[in-house]
């Protein structure tokens, strides 16, 4: 059976621009998954413990992986590359609806590890999860000038219901800071009643002209905190405290070293008095804003009128803060550490870190086989770890570890009949591709596996950082004039350098090289600076570049 999903239509749903759809960049071919031939695919399935057929093991794959490549290679095209491992690794498919996206189990699966980290540090940090409604009246969105207009071009509203014409348009969620403000001002009264901090985990809707699956698309699921505070300081605290367990979770379970720091007012979020944000760089050294955390001071507490009453009987405006991370974070995974095989998924967020491919050529091997696979997974699957056999009988072995290595997952178990006899296994790292990424020999004894694949996962784990570390450090040019930033841009890296510029000139940047201020990192070097752009004393450096 071939397994085959129309990438084309998904190229069309994702691109909406006619220039776009025209180009043959994006006539994507047919996409398929095709198992390796069934004659020779045998030929190496039952010795994985015998030195002379390893080297035709490896080989056998390596051809197969050639003869039957269904991913655009990632120096080629970057986004095909990325549109292909989407479908491929059945992470996502189309929805009826231009822009929207079906979010698959596996991709799904994703999403989940996110929310289950996420949702333990924010209980860890007095955050109670709750839920808002999806409409709100378009009054509401009018009530904060500078949010009305921020998202005024990406609103979706409904103007009839059960077939009759509203008296007031509603607006399909784009971001809730109005209904909660409206909310928060019949719940809070007094300092007694403060801080008050809610997260909500849902889906939103921003009408994107251009969207990209996971990326930017007119629906997609997230998490959105939202807090009020007594005070200016305590707010800070809270927005800050945000993004940094943002960027933990970036570091510590993505695999993905983002890079925090504030952002420029041009590009500070509709209706806040400061945006921190965590940006990471892609694959194609683009820049993805991966979390953002706002500090809204009092802008939406004294439009909504959000008051309590302090020790001294004084009424005062809450303070207030909203944050965010969103499905965009699984493209982020996907685009940080994929390869041309396919998905390249770090152990603590794989919706399966090991899989079994039991080997087997003649019917009374199956059942010898079948057993020693099952005595390894119950055997890891006790020790904590997220285990798959995949004991199917309708794909060969060669088909198997292609379709796995492209799902991403960390380690593969490889057992046959002679692997049964030594009391052995094979197991291989999908990070490191091919005979190096092989370890033969690894024994079956429960507590020697478990110790071996627990460290083999730490170990890729670390790697996937560290290979993301170099990456990103290897992509950044310190700058010290606009025309140097101008070289560095055009060359595709990322261009730190010190700014005291206007808006206007960040704006004029914009327009000139197709960059914006990603943030102005936390982490600032020490000694006295000179803005890049007008010559003029700066206290800060900032970051650069292209993004999504």
């Amino acid at each position: 059976m071939v397994v085959s999903l129309r990438l084309p239509s998904l190229t069309s749903l994702f691109f909406s621009s006619p220039s776009l759809r025209r180009s043959p960049t994006f006539s994507r071919r047919r996409f398929c998954i095709r198992p390796p031939p069934l004659i020779s695919s045998f030929s190496v399935q039952s010795a994985a413990s015998s030195p002379p057929e390893t080297e035709d093991r490896v080989q056998n794959l390596k051809d197969r992986v050639r003869e039957d490549r269904s991913v655009t290679p990632r120096s080629q095209d970057f986004n095909a590359w990325y549109l292909d491992v989407i479908a491929s690794a059945e992470l996502a498919d189309y929805g009826p609806v231009r822009g929207t996206m079906v979010i698959r189990p596996y991709g799904y699966a994703i999403w989940e590890a996110i929310q289950d980290y996420l949702n333990v540090k924010f209980k860890e940090t007095g955050h109670s999860n709750m839920y808002f409604p999806q409409f709100i009246p378009y009054s509401f969105i009018e009530k904060e000038a500078s949010h009305v207009e921020g998202f005024s071009p990406e609103l979706a509203l409904v103007t009839i219901g059960g077939g009759k014409e509203l008296e007031e348009k509603l607006v399909v969620r784009p971001t809730s800071e109005t209904i909660v403000n409206h909310m928060f001002t019949q719940w809070i009264h007094s300092y007694r009643d403060l801080p008050l901090m809610v997260n909500q985990w849902a889906n939103v809707t921003r009408w994107e002209m251009r969207t990209k699956p996971f990326v930017r698309t007119l629906e997609f699921l997230w998490q959105e905190g939202h807090t009020a505070h007594a005070t200016l300081e305590e707010a800070e605290k809270e927005a800050l405290q945000m993004i940094d367990v943002y960027t933990k979770f970036s570091y510590e379970q993505a695999a993905i070293p983002v890079i925090a720091g504030r952002k420029s007012k041009v590009e500070t979020f509709a209706g806040a008095v400061r945006t921190y944000t965590i940006e990471a760089m892609m694959g194609d050294r683009k820049a993805l804003q991966a979390g953002t955390s706002h500090n809204l001071g009092q802008n939406f507490s004294r439009a909504f009128g959000t008051l309590f009453t302090d020790e001294n009987g004084q009424r005062h405006h809450v303070w207030q803060t909203s944050w965010a991370i969103s499905t965009r974070f699984v493209g982020g995974i996907i685009m940080t550490h994929g390869d041309d095989a396919g998905l390249t998924l770090p152990p603590k967020i794989a919706p399966i870190q090991v899989v079994i491919v039991p080997i087997w050529k003649k019917e009374k091997e199956k059942s010898v086989v079948l057993n020693a696979a099952s005595s390894v997974k119950e055997g890891l699957l006790s020790a904590g770890l997220k285990v798959k056999l995949d004991d199917s009988d309708q794909r060969t072995p060669g088909w198997k570890f292609n379709f796995w290595e492209m799902k991403g997952v960390p380690l593969r178990i490889e057992i046959g009949p002679r692997d049964v006899a030594s009391g052995s296994v094979v197991v291989s790292r999908r990070d490191v591709p091919g005979k190096e990424g092989k370890v033969f020999g690894i024994s079956m004894e429960p507590s020697i596996l478990e110790a071996y694949v627990k460290e083999r996962l730490e170990e890729i784990q670390s790697s996937l950082l560290g290979r993301a570390i170099s990456f990103r450090d290897s992509n950044i040019v310190d700058v010290s004039s606009y025309d140097e930033l101008k070289t560095a841009i055009s060359l595709g890296k990322w261009a730190r350098g010190p700014w005291s510029a206007s808006d206007a000139d960040e704006l004029k940047v914009k327009e000139e090289t197709g960059a914006t201020i990603r943030c102005f990192p936390f982490e600032q070097p020490q000694g006295n600076k000179t803005c890049l752009m007008t010559g003029k004393p700066a206290e800060e450096v900032a970051i650069f570049a292209k993004s999504y």
